[in-house]
């Protein structure tokens, strides 16, 4: 895909690099932080009947068992095909394995489902990989693996989880900070560096353990060429090289600094170990590593010195308090050792011109960041964006999954199951083989969601383009393209089912991406939006069951939101007609008609698509005000809100009286018809004046009005009356409003309520933290917290309603305070809300810091990016890397209130 570059973009040696390497396949980009960080428990690696995927592959497994489909490591280091890994593992002399993977408990041993119980942090990282680096928390004390699993298993909902801090194991601070640093001299040119700092107030022994492998493709009967990697015997004076050579990629060498010890075997399963019998396809498994370090059992290494995973053992009796050990590495491609312009000999790996390096790149990445993180913004919220951007970057993970195979299994294994076979919902994406994915990918998580999720990677392309807008388009294409789409245009939610019905934000995020990419490129807005016209008529087809424009999603990504799981626990009898899925099918519209009109702009080929938008958006808006042959609406005239409502067949509505997201989300659909499209598109003029006359009770959603010469037209199904009533709610702190952003259920739920579902009654309970209900796994939870992507919906729609028809607005901001603002006013304090939660408070604590995060310096210096925050005092919750759509705030750092305005009603 091309690229149109902007006017003005700034020329730091990283947005060169940047326009040097738009493509994952690209020069700078061909190596990155690309290795998961976690490959067991995924759906890929499971092969069961029952589709345990977290039993299946558990944890005690990965360290002898091989992997199908791709690796995991700390701090990894890949190609983008993931053919060759580097990444850092360590003893401490305690632990009964080699810590060589991020443990943490799965869906059915956590308390509240799936939780990492380690601790890391992204501390930086530049689009190219040029610079990177990471920090890996690790005790001195032995790991507490089994202590972990009985804590939260004898431990109830009702309580949080246990975490790695609560078992004391780094009291007094015992614990090494291993910071890995990536800095490339050329684009296969990376100076690698491992520093362990010993904080505890006593010395302590530490291995620092590099590990080399190839990923395993040689054992599944599909390509039976096997790579090698090779300890070179005519190494320079104090290094041990090794020479990885790949059918693909060519040789690849990586240079050790010092004598480490050399540990070859080989990247395949210790079968006897793993399943109890049977032979393993080496005599040197990948866990002899393991054996030989932690057991002192080196009876299964190769000595021979070839193999496809080495480790390189550096051992530290005792590390001083307060001291730092270092380790270097120098990979470099076949180009760089025979002599590559201007490159170093190999006997020079780790001269002066290694450092310069490292001082070099994270030069260039303070300037990049210094231009992409405008000027005034202030120290700390530079460096939560600067920490989100980074996070970002870690995140991006190559993902591959061809499910044909999967389902069909490979010729050198045993058959799959019968059961892997059968149908949805029984079997796994068995209507999804077109699938086929190889590609590097945002994740939102790299340990709780090591795969991508459809609408949370819309929401990351929005941050991401701010410092990397190709990669962003690219991620929004992907979603889209033949190997991805269904053919019936539905796009894929996400592994555990990639049938399960995500919010349609993608619209939404190509515009914002387009804005900030300067809105010069209209070729990708040309790919992108025909490519979303099949996935709103799959909506339309699929998702509106009786034709009345009230749309049936499902749980739409708002997990346990409602009092049952929408997606397969609606009453008999009954169908849900859902606010929300309307409301994301109006927003969605108009996401689709504002792309039109600027296409129309250039083209007025065009000028006829923003005319259906037009009318899809009248025809919902108009449905959202009655339906069915009772009447009966979504909104509630009584309560001032909209719901949920069942149908009987009958067609007899009854509300699901739940004050939520879930109605407020109607705010969303609004947008600006700018002034020009009245003058220059004479199809969609002429429309709009035959609606206006014949059907008024449709085009009652566009409404106008006039400031001096300015004439304002906005489209909404939200009348003034009733945005006024949400907005006191929404305002409302006895309601949605918290200190730190908007809360997904009222907290007028706080001592809990019954509430009538069909013929029955139901109890719900306002939750501002951990999750009280095992609805979707426990761990997510949409009744009371924070969430940072529907904040950002709302925050925007406010901002569009500030600055349309209903721009004179002025509301109570919070509610009952007597305080009167513009509306745009209460909108930024939303925003400063957000941000609020990463910004040093009393003592220097952040509010969205999870619990588990104890207090000091050397915690707090470190911003944390939760999957949402707590209703109530913004602690984070839930996964803790979710620089995925968390890293928004990054977005709101760089948009000032002018610039956001700007970008949303461009």
């Amino acid at each position: 895909m091309t690229s149109v570059e902007p006017e003005g973009r700034p020329q730091t040696e990283e947005h060169l690099r940047l326009d040097a390497s738009p493509h994952d396949g690209d020069a700078w980009r061909a190596w990155g932080p690309y290795v998961s960080g976690r490959q067991w428990g995924t759906v890929r690696e499971d092969y069961s009947a029952d589709g345990e995927a977290w039993s299946f592959f558990p944890f005690d497994h990965a360290h002898a068992r091989t992997y199908r489909w791709g690796e995991d490591g700390i701090a990894g280091l890949c190609d983008r095909y993931g053919f060759l890994n580097l990444a850092i593992g360590m003893w401490n002399g305690q632990d009964d394995r080699l810590k060589e993977r991020y443990f943490g408990l799965t869906n059915s041993e956590g308390n509240h489902g799936e939780d990492a119980k380690e601790y890391w942090w992204h501390l930086d990282a530049t689009p190219t990989h040029s610079w990177a680096q990471h920090l890996y928390r690790y005790p001195h004390k032995p790991f507490p693996y089994a202590a972990l699993r009985a804590n939260n298993a004898s431990s109830g909902r009702d309580v949080p989880e246990i975490q790695l801090v609560d078992t004391r194991v780094l009291d007094e601070d015992r614990f090494f900070d291993v910071v890995t640093t990536h800095a490339k001299g050329a684009p296969g040119d990376i100076c690698v560096t491992y520093e362990a700092t010993n904080h505890g107030p006593e010395a302590a022994p530490l291995d620092l353990v590099p590990q080399l492998w190839f990923r395993n493709t040689w054992a599944w009967g599909r390509d039976d060429r096997k790579p090698v990697i090779e300890v070179l015997g005519d190494a320079p004076e104090g290094t041990v090289v090794l020479r990885a050579t790949h059918a693909h990629i060519g040789v690849i060498h990586v240079t050790a600094e010092g004598t480490p010890e050399a540990l070859v075997c080989d990247n395949e399963t210790n079968v006897s170990e793993v399943f109890g019998q049977g032979e393993s396809l080496s005599p040197h498994p990948k866990n002899a590593v393991d054996r030989a370090i932690v057991h002192s059992d080196p009876s299964l290494l190769a000595t021979d010195g070839r193999g496809t995973k080495v480790a390189l053992r550096y051992h530290f009796d005792a590390v001083a308090p307060g001291e730092t050990v270092r380790v270097r590495l120098r990979l470099h491609d076949d180009a760089w050792v025979d002599g590559a312009p201007d490159a170093p000999p190999l006997e020079g790996a780790f001269d002066q011109g290694f450092d310069d390096v490292l001082t070099a790149r994270r030069a260039e990445a303070d300037d990049f960041y210094g231009a992409v993180i405008p000027e005034h913004t202030g120290a700390e919220e530079r460096l939560v964006a600067r920490r989100a951007f980074a996070g970002l970057n870690w995140g991006k993970q190559l993902y591959r999954y061809n499910v044909r195979e999967w389902l069909e299994g490979d010729p050198a294994g045993p058959p799959p199951p019968e059961a892997r076979k059968a149908r949805e919902p029984y079997a796994r994406n068995t209507s999804w083989t077109h699938v086929a994915l190889a590609d590097i990918i945002s994740m939102p998580d790299e340990w709780e969601y090591p795969w991508f999720a459809a609408w949370d990677l819309a929401f990351h392309t929005v941050a991401i383009a701010h410092m990397d807008p190709a990669f962003a388009k690219n991620q929004l294409m992907l979603m889209c393209r033949e190997w991805s789409q269904h053919p019936n245009g539905q796009l894929p939610a996400y592994e555990w089912q990639f049938g399960d019905v995500n919010p349609p934000v993608h619209a939404w995020a190509a515009w914002h991406v387009y804005v900030l990419d300067g809105a010069q490129d209209r070729g990708f807005l040309v790919r992108v939006f025909t490519k979303l016209l099949f996935n709103f008529s799959w909506w339309l087809n699929r998702k509106d069951s009786d034709g009345s424009n009230l749309f049936e999603g499902g749980f739409l990504g708002m997990d346990n939101i409602s009092v049952f799981d929408r997606s397969r626990e609606v009453p008999d009898g009954w169908r849900l007609e859902q606010s929300d899925a309307t409301s994301w099918m109006a927003f969605t519209c108009l996401q689709m008609l504002r792309i039109a009109l600027e296409l129309s702009r250039v083209d007025r080929d065009w000028d006829g698509l923003a005319t259906t938008f037009l009318e899809h958006f009248f025809s919902i808006a108009e449905a959202m005000e009655t339906f069915g042959t009772e009447g009966v609406s979504l909104w509630d005239d009584t309560d001032e809100f909209f719901y949920d409502v069942l149908v009987d067949e009958a067609g007899k509505g009854s509300p699901v009286r739940v004050r939520s997201l879930v109605g407020l989300l109607p705010l969303i659909a609004v947008a600006n018809v700018p002034a020009w499209a009245f003058d220059e598109l004479t199809d969609f003029t002429s429309r709009l004046q035959w609606l206006q006359d014949r059907r008024p009770d449709l085009t009652d959603s566009l409404l106008h009005s006039q400031d001096g010469d300015v004439v304002h037209n906005s489209l909404t199904p939200v009348v003034r009356p009733r945005l006024e009533a949400l907005l006191r709610r929404l305002f409302d702190e006895d309601e949605f409003l918290s200190p730190h952003g908007i809360r997904s259920l009222s907290a007028a739920y706080r001592g809990g309520a019954e509430i009538a579902v069909g013929d029955t009654s139901v109890h719900i309970q306002y939750d501002p933290g951990e999750s009280s209900t095992g609805m979707f796994g426990g761990n997510s939870n949409w009744r009371g917290p924070i969430w940072f992507p529907t904040n950002v919906l709302i925050l925007d729609a406010l901002i569009v309603i500030a600055d349309g028809a209903d721009g004179d607005l002025q509301v109570e901001f919070p509610t009952g305070s007597g305080h009167k603002v513009a509306l745009e006013e209460a909108a930024f304090g939303i925003r400063d809300r957000l941000i609020s939660l990463f910004l040093p408070g009393e003592g220097g604590r952040r509010p969205g810091t999870p619990r588990e995060h104890p207090p000091g310096p050397l915690w707090d210096a470190n911003p944390t990016f939760s999957e949402h925050f707590n209703g109530d005092n913004g602690v984070g919750l839930g996964a803790s890397h979710q620089t995925g759509w968390t890293a928004l705030v990054a977005h709101l750092i760089c948009t000032t209130p002018d610039t956001l305005r700007e970008e949303i009603d461009s």
